[in-house]
């Protein structure tokens, strides 16, 4: 029996970044004609998981490997995609649903990484490495143990490419912001500050960092710079590949260590076995689009359906 796949979206309020995503699963349909390939978004856009899973149900898929379309391991990953598909799991007797992890820390995100920045100071003044700082942009969450693999990676990248120093920034809720990781670069006296976003697609966050930098360098006694999002270059690819492959031989798993959920960790030990609770209820698929709605009647239910534009 065929198999599907659920590419799991955050969802955007701008329509470049919907048309990004897919852009994207376009490619990954071409990438997996085996499979039967859909998508749905946590939030704004549609379909909605529930919408994707549906459609997927009435071709007759029984299993469904869900891949988050996620960078890293935050709350996104942890709570309300697990939530929202173990949800949808509960309406279906005859359905198997199986969660793979978000890229995280790979191989693949190291070498794109290396790919983008190569590109951009081929587009700039040539300049020694060790006058250069870069900066890494991540998007940012009230858990550590995503955090900490931005940093990861960010040092992982400044070691290996040789820059005279590299930090961390967030377009988010952690601290420092791409504005105060710019202010604190620039007591360094670097000649130059390369700023990569570590995101998927344009959308509100990629433009406000783009923004910031540009504001920042119009003052700055040094160059300011920004590289592109990682978008659908061929190691993201290989990137779900390995993804998939994990999933499909059930080897998918997560680093729960350092989870603030599994354990305390200093700081958040009140959040240790806090429930698995979706929070995006508000503004799950606000932004209808017509041509997303999904035809027939088996399945969920008559109110559900109509909930989610079906």
């Amino acid at each position: 029996m065929k198999e599907g796949i659920l590419f799991c979206g955050h969802g955007s309020r701008r329509k470049s970044g919907t048309e990004a995503f897919k852009e994207l699963i376009a490619i990954l349909k071409k990438r997996y004609p085996g499979y039967e390939v859909d998508y749905g978004f946590l939030e704004f856009n549609h379909p909605v998981y529930e919408a994707a899973v549906e459609r997927m149900y009435q071709k007759g898929i029984r299993k469904i490997y869900a891949l988050p379309v996620i960078l890293f391991a935050g709350a996104h990953a942890k709570n309300d995609i697990p939530y929202e598909l173990n949800t949808i799991q509960g309406r279906y007797d005859d359905l198997d649903i199986v969660m793979g992890r978000p890229i995280g820390v790979s191989a693949f995100l190291l070498d794109l990484s290396k790919k983008i920045l190569d590109e951009r100071e081929q587009e700039l003044v040539p300049m020694d490495r060790k006058d250069t700082c870069l900066v890494v942009v991540g998007r940012g969450t009230t858990d550590p143990d995503s955090n900490s693999d931005v940093h990861k990676l960010c040092s992982m990248i400044w070691e290996g490419m040789g820059y005279g120093f590299a930090t961390v920034g967030y377009s988010g809720t952690t601290y420092p912001s791409v504005a105060e990781a710019l202010q604190l670069t620039e007591k360094l006296g670097f000649k130059r500050t390369i700023v990569i976003p570590f995101f998927f697609f344009t959308g509100v966050l990629l433009e406000r960092i783009y923004k910031t930098v540009e504001d920042h360098d119009v003052n700055a006694s040094s160059e300011y710079v920004y590289t592109r999002a990682f978008g659908t270059d061929e190691y993201i690819l290989k990137a779900f590949d390995e993804r998939l492959q994990e999933a499909k031989q059930g080897t998918g798993n997560m680093n729960c260590q350092l989870c603030k959920y599994r354990r305390q960790i200093i700081g958040f030990e009140e959040e240790q076995g806090s429930d698995q609770v979706g929070h995006h209820l508000n503004v799950k698929g606000i932004l209808f689009e017509e041509d997303e709605k999904v035809a027939g009647k088996k399945g969920v239910g008559k109110a559900l359906k109509k909930i989610l534009g079906i």
